[in-house]
């Protein structure tokens, strides 16, 4: 039987919540997404919150809500997903593409600031979108000192912190008052938490920017569009995912211990941070990941590259702008990590794993 790479871990009391919502009718926005929002709030202790559609129309209402003018530079990491560069245009912001830090999964500070420096002629840069790769957390307090307004993407590092706080994530927020801050926590199939689709925009603060603080997130939902906001039926699964995720986050740490172990007897590396909340179990190879592919299929084992739907990965971003992403995006691969794995399947990608020349 094939081991596929992602699996949403949904278990029973998911369905039986989304069961639940269409047998009352409660399938368009409405009362679940607010339960979502409080419960949310319980774990991040967040001010202001949207639940949207998607993870675009979430980064769409953040730049939005920022008023930046059309024509201004926005930094984002080569490594970030396709969909950034699709809202921008539509909102005719220009890219400012910056490559990750040597063996790290995320833009640092330096990298930035030399992206920055080599920006578009005549473009002035206005804010940065954070993605926190592969699950990893970025060193949000060196590059807040940039004093630029920040959307941070967590849908991939939600309970990076576990260990000291299990099932939440202050980490998103820097603890700095003088940077505008608002946070993305994508709720689609491969982030870490689903609701099959979906995503929550929040801020920590009502000091923000001067526009939250003007018409406040509340006023904001008021104004949008049934269309915009999370169906009942997707707020009820992301309900239960919420009550779930410290046994979720347990489960794959014992996993990665496992997936560690036989990694340290190949001459391969792991990404570097204490952080992590093992979303998935990445690998940056000595080599090219074609023929590794090749031979886990045969092993019945899917493994993809870590960043194929990513700026670089799609080779919207070359190596002439960002080569540490360039290269990573050619030698990193994903194994299958997701609590819903037997013991005989974990064992088997380990020995995958320790095989790997």
């Amino acid at each position: 039987m094939k081991i596929e790479l992602y699996s949403p871990t949904i278990r029973r009391k998911e369905m039986n919540a989304v069961l639940t919502a269409l047998v009352e009718d409660k399938i368009g926005p409405g009362e679940q997404a607010r339960i979502l929002i409080q419960i949310a709030r319980e774990k991040l202790n967040f001010d202001y919150c949207l639940a949207l559609r998607s993870p675009a129309v979430a980064l769409f209402w953040a730049l939005k809500s920022l008023g930046l003018a059309e024509g201004k530079g926005v930094v984002l990491s080569a490594l970030s997903p396709v969909y950034y560069l699709y809202v921008l245009n539509d909102l005719k912001l220009i890219p400012v593409f910056a490559d990750v830090s040597p063996s790290g999964a995320n833009m640092s500070r330096e990298t930035m600031e030399k992206a920055i420096q080599s920006r578009p002629a005549n473009t002035e840069v206005k804010a940065i979108i954070l993605n926190h790769a592969l699950g990893y957390l970025p060193e949000t307090e060196s590059i807040s000192e940039l004093s630029l307004p920040i959307i941070a993407d967590c849908s991939q590092s939600y309970g990076s912190n576990y260990r000291t706080d299990p099932g939440t994530n202050p980490q998103t927020n820097p603890g700095t008052d003088n940077i505008t801050l608002l946070t993305i926590l994508g709720l689609e199939e491969r982030d870490m938490l689903t609701a099959g689709g979906g995503a929550l925009l929040f801020t920590y603060s009502r000091k923000d920017s001067p526009i939250l603080r003007n018409i406040g997130m509340e006023k904001l939902q008021g104004r949008l569009p049934p269309e915009y906001g999370l169906p009942d039926m997707n707020a009820a699964m992301g309900i239960a995912q919420f009550r779930g995720i410290a046994k979720n986050l347990e489960r794959r740490r014992e996993i990665a211990a496992v997936y560690n172990q036989a990694a340290l007897r190949t001459r391969h590396k792991c990404f570097a941070g204490e952080e992590y909340n093992n979303y998935a179990f990445p690998l940056i190879l000595e080599t090219g990941a074609k023929d590794l592919k090749t031979y886990a299929r045969r092993k019945n084992i899917i493994v993809e590259n870590a960043f194929d739907n990513t700026l670089a990965g799609q080779g919207i971003v070359g190596p002439e702008q960002c080569q540490e992403s360039y290269s990573l995006s050619l030698r990193t691969v994903l194994f299958p990590l997701y609590p819903r794995l037997r013991k005989e399947e974990i064992e088997k990608i380990a020995k995958l794993i320790a095989s790997i020349p």
